[in-house]
C-alpha cells in the first residue's frame, strides 16, 4: 500500500521529552492516492497525535505528531487498526483527523473563520463515538460539502471532550445540521448537551 504509517507517537505515550525529535513533514509527502479496488474518499485525511501544551501556535505547531494519512477506506482501516484505542491513551492526549492540507490549529486559514461542536461523553462511550464519527466525515454523511475540516478527541477526566471543526462559524444551516447528523449518529437524547464554539472566541485569548 503506498501510504506511509508514522506510529511512533503511540508507540510511547509518556511525557518524557525527545519524542518529537525526528516527526514527518507532511507538506513534503508526496500525494496519495487510493490503490486498485479500493473504495476511494472524496477528500484525503491525515491523523495527528498530540499532548496538551502551551496555546501559542509556535508551540503547538510543535506539539502535533502526524500519524498516517488515507485516500481510501481500505486505508483508513489499515490505519485505524494499528492505532491504540482512546480509552488506553493517558488524559490530555489528542487525535485529529483532518482534510489533508488543514492543519489541526485555529490559526489555519481553512478554521479560523470556523468553529467547533463540542460534546463531552463518558470514557465507556469514547471509543465507539470516535469510530463513528470518524468514518460519518470519510462518508461525507454530514452533507455539509467542503464545511467540515476536521474531528478532535481530547482525553480527559472524568469524561472526554469530541469535537467537529467547520469552516464558517457563520453558516446556520451547515452548523446546525451538523449538530443534528452529530445527535443521530452518537444516538444522543435531546437532553444532552451540546455547545457549538466559534474559533474566533478562542483566537482572542491565545498569548502573542
Amino acid at each position: 500500500m503506498s501510504n506511509k504509517y508514522e506510529i511512533r507517537p503511540y508507540a510511547s505515550d509518556s511525557d518524557d521529552s525527545g519524542e518529537e525529535d525526528a516527526d514527518i513533514d507532511v507538506d513534503k509527502l508526496e500525494p496519495l492516492e487510493a490503490g486498485p479496488g479500493e473504495h476511494k474518499l472524496q477528500y484525503t485525511y491525515c491523523l495527528w497525535f498530540g499532548k496538551k501544551g502551551s496555546h501559542r501556535a509556535a508551540e503547538y505547531d510543535k506539539s502535533l505528531h502526524f500519524v498516517g494519512r488515507c485516500a481510501s477506506v481500505e486505508q483508513w482501516w489499515s490505519l485505524y487498526c494499528h492505532l491504540i484505542k482512546p480509552t488506553s491513551l493517558k488524559p490530555y492526549r489528542r487525535l485529529h483527523l483532518f482534510k489533508s492540507g488543514i492543519k489541526p490549529m485555529w490559526e489555519d486559514p481553512s478554521n479560523s473563520k470556523g468553529g467547533k461542536w463540542v460534546i463531552r461523553l463518558k470514557k465507556s462511550k469514547i471509543d465507539r463515538a470516535w469510530e463513528n464519527v470518524c468514518m460519518a466525515m470519510l462518508g461525507e454523511q454530514f452533507l455539509v460539502g467542503s464545511e467540515i475540516c476536521g474531528i478532535v478527541l481530547c482525553t480527559q477526566y472524568p469524561e472526554d471532550v469530541l469535537s467537529v471543526w467547520n469552516r464558517t462559524a457563520t453558516d446556520t444551516v451547515s452548523t446546525n445540521r451538523i449538530r443534528d447528523t452529530l445527535r443521530r449518529i452518537l444516538n444522543l437524547p435531546q437532553s444532552q448537551h451540546i455547545e457549538y464554539k466559534p474559533h474566533g472566541d478562542s483566537l482572542k485569548f491565545v498569548p502573542a
